[in-house]
């Protein structure tokens, strides 16, 4: 049975000036698929064995490709949107028509240039489509443990619980609210550290770093905004916890420790209207 959207492997049963006809068998007459000319190995004859994907074209005709798809049928797969629609979007698989991610299939809106975790299914008009609904597609069986550095790529955000994470594009992750001390978009691709594995094998993850090494990046980063704004940064240890976290992407307790160990340097002085570089 030739199958859609899969790599497989058939037989040249006919030769035409227009491309080869593929079969399952060498003696298949009926039941067979064009390769188009352009995609025929040279040399190749009746009879011979052909690796080929299958697809449809931009008629919507079965076809076969000896192009390698960046994606096969129910695989996982980062891809470049090339183009969008109200219907949808188009996505950069490595073949001559690009593919189609419904509107339905989104999460959220997608942006032109940027990539995104997706699948590969057949809708119910038996064509070849793509989804960024891929949770049941990932698994929890990787081997990492607490404290381990991972990437990962964000494919969905719930309100109270956090960002979900495929870590190396096919484990389950989590980053919690809690954790969320910068902004994630569906798409952004991220390094962050294991804070631990549950029983199920799914990963909870920090985007930050263990607090002795956060410390120094935090305190850095204030210090480089110092520089920036001329050497004053109107924010202090009496600041709001959400003026804080919208302006250094830090909790309030982070953002204390931080100008605590500026202060403890001798780099800076906090002033009632907040801190400044000595």
């Amino acid at each position: 049975m030739i199958r859609l959207g899969e790599k497989q492997i058939l037989y040249v049963v006919k030769e035409t000036d227009f491309g080869v006809y593929l079969g399952e068998s060498k003696m298949e007459t009926k039941n067979t698929i064009l390769l188009p000319k352009k995609q025929v190995p040279t040399g190749t004859k009746k009879g011979d064995e052909i690796e080929v994907f299958i697809y449809k074209d931009s008629e919507d005709r079965i076809i076969a490709t000896t192009k390698e798809p960046a994606i096969c049928l129910d695989e996982l797969a980062v891809l470049k949107v090339k183009e969008t629609a109200k219907i949808g979007a188009f996505l950069d698989w490595g073949l001559d028509k690009d593919l189609f991610l419904p509107f339905k299939e989104q999460v959220g809106k997608v942006e032109v240039g940027k990539s995104y975790l997706v699948s590969l299914y057949i809708d119910k008009s038996k064509r070849l489509c793509a989804t960024m609904k891929v949770y049941d597609r990932l698994t929890s069986d990787s081997d990492y443990k607490k404290d381990d550095k991972v990437t990962g790529i964000v494919y969905g955000k719930k309100e109270g619980i956090g960002a979900f994470v495929a870590v190396d594009n096919q484990y389950h992750g989590l980053v919690p609210e809690k954790e969320l001390f910068r902004p994630l978009k569906v798409g952004d691709v991220i390094e962050a550290r294991v804070i631990r594995v549950r029983e199920d094998g799914k990963i909870d993850l920090s985007i930050r770093e263990k607090a002795y090494m956060q410390l120094e990046i935090d305190s850095q980063m204030i210090e480089e905004l110092l520089e920036e704004e001329g050497g004053f940064l109107p924010f202090n240890d009496k600041s709001e916890p959400e003026e804080i976290k919208r302006e250094f992407g830090l909790s309030k307790a982070s953002f204390k420790r931080a100008i605590g160990h500026l202060l403890k340097k001798g780099i800076i002085t906090i002033e009632e209207n907040g801190i400044q570089k000595k």
